[in-house]
């Protein structure tokens, strides 16, 4: 099997990308190298990668579509796991150009690519952020999506429409993934465990919002990548019993399908901040704040059909996966 991984010098396709080679498959990683945050820490994270000789590293955006093109002409690709994205809620509100580009165009040209070059089974990443004002919880992929309130979460809910439709037309085997607040080793600079991380060190005061009322369904990165691993080798079905009288939306008449990744255990941000404050062995001087537009006071994770249909089971709680961060972080940092 030869794998595309889009975004491998990101946080998910960088673990991503080393499990797949340490199962044996040949992986070839896309990333742009942007500087939504640091390149140096996705240049560290590729670098690892690069040490493999099954991985081979492409320099390309997927907004370029002749280099898109010339990439799946020379490799062919059976399985492509597209976790390539601008990212980020709020960076949205002021940069709505960067997610129009990357996420509509890009994943746009993605699909195109996959459909000429016949593409056995396209894995994308959604987001638990396409729930936007649903309050019903847990959150299911059996819910109706049709209220973001972000352009980031609105660009995730334009994806699944789209590879639905490339599925439906083309019949392209598409299964996409909402992942819900993933955490760990070598994650992104701009996520709050990192962010409060490096401010409780250093003595700064962090910004708690939604005056600490919030709560997030944490997800392990180990439990995040074995949940793709798994999904990768599912091509979906059809639904035969689909009817269009009463829509499911996480299925299909299509070779489609939805899935929650998640934790399925939403934790109170307070307690969040308590285990990383005992196991930083400081405490967190805390600025209490509004809650930000775009931001969800609750996420939890509705896990059933991954766990019927892959046997995913989520095994890293916050208490093992928090000091595993911390244990990276002061190894990386010098700390």
């Amino acid at each position: 099997m030869k794998v595309l991984v889009t975004g491998a010098a990101g946080f998910i396709g960088f673990h991503l990308s080393h499990r797949l080679l340490e199962e044996g498959l040949q992986v070839v990683g896309l990333d742009n190298l942007n500087s939504y945050y640091s390149p140096a820490l996705k240049k560290d994270r590729l670098a690892l990668l690069q040490e493999r000789k099954n991985f081979r590293f492409a320099a390309v955006s997927l907004e370029d579509q002749p280099d898109l093109e010339t990439l799946f002409l020379e490799h062919r690709f059976s399985t492509v796991v597209n976790l390539a994205a601008q990212a980020g809620v709020r960076y949205s509100l002021t940069n709505p150009r960067e997610y129009i580009d990357s996420n509509l165009v890009g994943f746009a040209n993605l699909l195109e690519c996959c459909r000429h070059f016949e593409t056995e089974h396209l894995v994308f990443a959604s987001s638990s952020s396409v729930y936007g004002l649903n309050t019903t919880l847990p959150f299911s992929v059996h819910h109706n999506v049709d209220h973001p309130i972000s352009l980031y979460a609105a660009s995730k809910k334009s994806n699944e429409l789209m590879a639905h439709c490339y599925s439906y037309l083309y019949d392209l085997p598409c299964t996409g993934l909402r992942f819900f607040t993933v955490y760990g080793p070598w994650g992104r600079p701009d996520m709050a465990l990192f962010l409060f991380t490096e401010n409780i060190l250093k003595g700064r005061p962090i910004k708690v919002f939604n005056n600490g009322r919030m709560k997030r369904d944490f997800t392990y990165i180990e439990d995040i990548v074995e949940g793709i691993s798994l999904v990768m080798r599912r091509i979906p079905e059809t639904n035969p019993v689909w009817s269009g009288a009463v829509p499911d939306p996480s299925s299909s008449p299509a070779r489609y399908k939805l899935y929650n990744i998640g934790n399925n255990n939403s934790v109170q941000l307070e307690y969040f901040i308590q285990v990383l404050e005992e196991n930083l062995g400081k405490q967190a001087v805390k600025e209490y704040c509004p809650l930000q537009p775009g931001d969800v006071p609750n996420t939890f994770a509705d896990i059933d059909d991954l766990t019927r249909d892959v046997n995913f089971k989520p095994r890293t709680k916050i208490e093992q996966g928090i000091p595993n961060f911390i244990d990276w972080y002061r190894t990386y940092y010098s700390v």
